[in-house]
C-alpha cells in the first residue's frame, strides 16, 4: 500500500502563510483524488480541500475559500496545501488523504481510504 507523509506544519501568527506538503511513498494503488482534512481536539475531522490527481477538479470548504489553495505534482507524487491569511481558528492537526474510489463529490472522511499521520498547525493571534 502507499504511505502518506505530511510535512510543513508549524506555528505562525495570524495573517501569515504556511505551505503543507504530502508525499505519497511506495505508491502501489491508483489515486483519483487527494484531500486535506483537519481536526481540533474535541471535534470531528473536517474536510478542507481536495484535488483530482489529474488536476481538473478542486474543492474547498467554505471556511477556507479564497485563503487556501490545493495543488499537486504528479511527477513527485506530492500534494500541497498553500494556506494564506491564516486565522487562529485554522489551528488544527492537518491530515492528507487519498481517494482510490473516485468519489469526487463526496467530502466525507469515509470517502478517503488512506491517511497520513497528520501535521500540527498552530496560528496565534
Amino acid at each position: 500500500q502507499g504511505q502518506l507523509v505530511e510535512s510543513g506544519g508549524g506555528s505562525v501568527q495570524a495573517g501569515g502563510s504556511l505551505r503543507l506538503s504530502c508525499i505519497v511513498s511506495d505508491r502501489t494503488f491508483s489515486i483519483y483524488r487527494m484531500g486535506w482534512f483537519r481536526q481540533t481536539p474535541g471535534k470531528e475531522r473536517e474536510f478542507v480541500a481536495a484535488i483530482s490527481w489529474s488536476g481538473g477538479y478542486t474543492a474547498y470548504a467554505d471556511s477556507v475559500k479564497g485563503r487556501f489553495s490545493i495543488s499537486r505534482d504528479n511527477a513527485k507524487n506530492t500534494v500541497y496545501l498553500q494556506m494564506n491569511s491564516l486565522k487562529p481558528e485554522d489551528t488544527a492537526v492537518y491530515y492528507c488523504a487519498s481517494d482510490s474510489f473516485g468519489l469526487f463529490g463526496n467530502r466525507a472522511v469515509a470517502a478517503f481510504n488512506s491517511w497520513g499521520q497528520g501535521t500540527q498547525v498552530t496560528v496565534s493571534s
